[in-house]
């Protein structure tokens, strides 16, 4: 991949290349005028052997090929380099950026500092916080529905990694002073008065207005107020803040067939199990365009409806259904209303959590089942139901989660039905090949321009065809360069419901990635289903091939996540190192590679089958 992993895999990066017309001097990465935060960058190239090539005057160590991947250290602002091979020359200016909001020296706040950055609606007596980057030595405060809230200076803080930083063996926490951060929280009670006055600590908040659709009590834009050496200012906060009422919460259902239920309100947070279409649940606060769902989770309001006049979902649940199919265990749990879910897996067992949901159960059927050898449940705490299905198998082979109407079905697939033919050991499997990226979304490139989704695709093929001579049935998302997207990709591993999901990608690294030294064989995982079969082949590629290993991951992915069956992403090799490379294009090599990934698969499924 070009840019790392979980960047590429969501198609946020384009391959770019520099080269002098008529020249052998090829600099793929870093493009002309790029723009980054790191401390460092790495040059991605290759040239004929006959010179050396060097960059800002620097001799730099190439592969035998010819191909380089050198770091260079970046000063703040623009950086020169000139990259030399005989005759021929390449410039790049790549300009390093600053993260943090810079500290105004004069009577101001730094540009887009002030938050909350949008429009947010809380719970009477819920916390709402305040803070703005101003200069230091000022005082600050914010001034909301006639009330004033003074922001104080911040001490120093644990500034934490990025998630990115786990997958290069930096995810270390720093402590940084935070100059010139100023914040400051309060809450806000709504008392019964029908004047819709505000109390405000001990104080009466008097100019809210009530927004009759939901019977918000709008606060409006809070002030914020900067004073600095006797001259002030004020500022409008870019958002509204608003008070629910707790008798009038609106009640959102999902209209999307799998919402993404997330920790907290945007992207940045980490996912829960996905609400099926249906779910309805209670609106408990709003900020931008996420909510709040009474069990604790946030959804963007774009994968939701408001259901006008509704109540606050709550339902009973009595007996427990139970229908065994040909490839799957379906369990039916009829509700009086679709409530949030979610689900946990261990080694030998799947937890389904039901909210707002109250047990009146006495009778469960469950006969001798393939998959479950039994069921247990019980009331966690008021309003959480707890289903626990202890499975015969540690191998689980993929769930899914539906409403039909108000009552939940799970599926438990069944383990495949396996041939047992010594030529043909893969016989009655159906196995999914993603080759990774396709068409516009190149991927990553090597040093010669070279682009992943073309070895993706080569290997993809040759995985194929080694597969469907061990008897197994292969679907493949592509066998050509075109545009999948990415829910495509999820639809087609839901929808063919194959054994396992195996994504081919090649990997590289972020910009202040160690390119001339990273390298090898890695493993992505998402759900449990899956972490044997990961583990399984790192180890399995790595000791037949004798090749490094960059280890195994869990990682929220959109080509793990699919729970339809055991999904995994490999990541075969480094695009990105200059020896590495090297291997990855062999065409020999990857028939090799191919071979004992076959060979792997097989032995896999020999060994699930014995436990």
């Amino acid at each position: 991949m070009k840019k790392f992993i979980a960047l590429v895999l969501f198609g946020l990066i384009a391959t770019s290349s520099v080269a002098l017309a008529d020249s052998s001097l090829i600099v793929v990465f870093p493009p002309p005028n790029h723009q980054t935060s790191t401390e460092k960058i790495f040059f991605l190239g290759t040239a004929p052997n006959n010179g050396q090539v060097l960059i800002n005057g620097k001799v730099i160590n190439r592969s035998q090929s010819g191909h380089f991947a050198p770091s260079f250290p970046l000063q703040l602002g623009e950086n020169l380099f000139t990259v030399r091979h005989n005759n021929q020359t390449v410039q790049i200016k790549v300009t390093r950026q600053v993260t943090a909001p810079v500290v105004p020296q004069g009577l101001e706040f730094a540009p887009g500092s002030l938050t909350p950055p949008g429009d947010i609606a809380r719970l009477p007596g819920e916390l709402i916080c305040f803070s703005a980057v101003a200069p230091s030595n000022a005082n600050v405060s914010v001034n909301l529905a006639n009330q004033t809230i003074a922001l104080a200076p911040q001490p120093q803080q644990v500034q934490l990694p990025s998630n990115l930083a786990a997958l290069t063996g930096r995810n270390q926490p720093t402590s940084q002073p935070i100059a010139g951060k100023y914040a400051g929280c309060t809450t806000v009670q709504k008392p019964d008065s029908e004047s819709f006055s505000l109390l405000y600590g001990n104080n009466i908040i008097s100019g809210a207005v009530v927004r009759d659709a939901n019977q918000e009590i709008d606060l409006g834009q809070p002030q914020f107020k900067l004073t600095l050496n006797g001259q002030t200012i004020t500022q409008p906060g870019t958002g509204k803040i608003a008070i629910l009422s707790p008798a009038q919460l609106p009640v959102a259902e999902v209209i999307v067939d799998a919402g993404v239920a997330r920790t907290g309100p945007s992207t940045d947070y980490s996912r829960l199990t996905p609400l099926p279409k249906g779910t309805q649940a209670t609106v408990t606060g709003k900020e931008g365009e996420w909510l709040r769902l009474d069990y604790g989770a946030w959804i963007n309001s774009k994968e939701t409806r408001i259901l006008p006049g509704a109540i606050p979902p709550r339902t009973i649940i009595r007996s427990v259904g139970y229908r065994r199919l040909i490839d799957a265990t379906e369990i039916v749990f009829p509700l009086q209303f679709p409530v949030p879910v979610s689900v946990q897996q261990s080694d030998q067992t799947l937890t389904l959590i039901l909210y707002n949901t109250t047990a009146q159960t006495d009778i469960v059927r469950l006969d001798d089942d393939p998959v479950i050898s039994r069921l247990d449940w019980q009331q966690l705490i008021p309003g959480q139901v707890q289903y626990t299905f202890n499975l015969k198998q540690s191998q689980q082979w993929g769930y899914q989660l539906r409403y039909e109407g108000t009552t939940l079905v799970l599926g438990l697939r069944h383990p495949p039905a396996v041939e047992n033919r010594r030529r043909k050991p893969l016989s009655g499997i159906k196995i999914l090949l993603d080759p990774g990226h396709g068409g516009k979304e190149s991927g990553a490139s090597g040093p010669t321009g070279y682009l992943e989704k073309d070895v993706n695709l080569a290997v993809g093929k040759l995985l194929r065809e080694n597969l469907l001579e061990l008897g197994a049935t292969v679907v493949m998302t592509r066998d050509v360069d075109k545009d999948v997207s990415l829910p495509e990709r999820q639809a087609i591993i839901t929808q063919e419901k194959p054994a396992i999901a195996l994504s081919i990608h090649y990997n590289s690294l972020p910009d202040d990635g160690d390119a001339e030294n990273t390298k090898g064989v890695g493993m992505f995982w998402y759900h449990p289903q899956a972490h044997n079969l990961a583990v399984f082949m790192h180890n399995y590629l790595v000791k037949k091939l004798n090749r490094p290993s960059y280890g195994v991951f869990w990682n929220n992915l959109a080509l793990t996540r699919p729970a339809a069956a055991p999904s995994i992403l490999m990541e075969l090799g480094f695009m990105s190192n200059p020896n590495e490379f090297e291997w990855v294009t062999n065409p020999q090599e990857q028939e090799k590679l191919t071979k004992v990934l076959s060979e792997g698969i097989v032995e896999w499924f020999k060994s699930v089958k014995q436990k």
